[in-house]
């Protein structure tokens, strides 16, 4: 029995880490996406907007990807998690859903279009922009956690009827996740994806063409507009979450000061290279910043998956189901990251703004 359970805590940890794994190449990659198409908005003429959708026409779509399969992974490895976070996060996630529809859509249709095709074009940088923005909303509501309750649908408690579903599920309402907390996650989801976005325009652009030089510019204010955001949210992420209280100062407070330490020299790095015009070098330390903060924050979060809420333990699903899923799933992860890897390679030639979709 003991070694059952030590299994099956091993392998939800190693899932825990995979989807932690997955949710930051997602964001990585297509946060870098969703930027730009924000960014998009701020163009006038219809060509530049093009030309930026030109840009990510061979990625963007395998860049989704990874949600898919983090969607997956919660679903086939924490199902009682899967369940009860998406019903939380109705509202967000599909407002979410809907910006990376939409987007979609546009990309599709913008080159076929003629008399609609600034429409579509707009579409392209609305969609991006609420999926950003609700993506970040979600996130902050998972880390406040939410209520959950044992009694079922109607509300009948398992001690008085002994059909009552007993399985742990939301028990809040609609607006739950909506908190002063979760809004400003939103919008710092928003200036991290501005940052993250132009600095990756910059990387695809030529340094001769009037859309780097706008790119250019935007991301030296979204690197300032980040670095406030960031502390904001680490100030009030210590103030409201009893787990980064917790650990942020507890025992190991040296480690989280060396995190502290090492996001800091990424963003010297990353603003340094960026000033220097070393375009791929400072997206590179943008990433790594990313995969810094987001590490830092799973690592604080555990061992909840939902901080507060769920464990990895009450959540993950049986030992021989995730002894399953670990023997047929784990070996598509190598083969989607050198996919990921093959095609930023043959993308990697920068473009210009001559470069419209239509022409892909």
């Amino acid at each position: 029995m003991d070694q059952i359970f030590r299994i099956h805590a091993s392998l939800g940890t190693f899932w825990w880490i995979l989807l932690g794994l997955f949710f930051v190449i997602y964001i990585i990659l297509d946060g870098a996406d969703l930027g730009a198409g924000v960014f998009s908005l701020l163009m006038r003429d219809e060509n530049d907007r093009a030309a930026i959708m030109a840009s990510m026409a061979g990625t963007w779509d395998a860049n989704e990807t990874w949600l898919v399969v983090a969607g997956g992974v919660i679903f086939g490895a924490f199902p009682l998690v899967y369940g009860a976070t998406f019903n939380y996060l109705m509202i967000p996630l599909m407002f979410a859903l809907w910006g990376i529809i939409s987007r979609a859509v546009a990309f599709e249709f913008h080159v076929h279009a003629k008399s609609s095709k600034r429409f579509w074009g707009v579409m392209f940088g609305l969609g991006s922009l609420v999926a950003a923005l609700f993506a970040g909303m979600a996130l902050g509501a998972t880390l406040q956690g939410f209520p959950m309750s044992t009694t079922n649908a109607q509300g009948i408690n398992a001690a008085n009827d002994p059909f009552a579903n007993t399985i742990p599920h939301f028990a809040g309402n609609a607006l739950t996740f909506l908190t002063p907390f979760s809004l400003w996650t939103g919008i710092g989801a928003l200036i991290a994806g501005g940052l993250a976005g132009t600095l990756y325009l910059c990387a695809r652009f030529e340094q001769t063409d009037p859309i780097y030089q706008k790119a250019h510019r935007w991301a030296s204010i979204f690197s300032y507009l980040a670095l406030g955001a960031v502390v904001i949210t680490l100030l009030w992420s210590y103030t409201i979450l009893p787990q980064a209280t917790a650990k942020w100062t507890g025992a190991n407070a040296w480690m989280w000061l060396v995190l502290l330490l090492a996001i800091l020299f990424s963003a010297y790095r990353m603003m340094s290279n960026h000033s220097l015009k070393n375009d791929f070098a400072a997206l590179l330390w943008c990433g790594a910043i990313v995969v810094l903060m987001w590490g830092g924050m799973w690592a604080t979060n555990f061992p909840y998956i939902v901080p507060n809420t769920w464990t990895i333990g009450a959540g993950a699903n049986p030992a021989n189901d995730l002894a399953i899923l670990t023997l047929f799933m784990t070996g598509f992860v190598p083969v989607m990251i050198m996919y990921n890897a093959y095609q930023i390679w043959v993308f990697r030639k920068r473009i210009t703004r001559l470069a419209g979709y239509a022409s892909h």
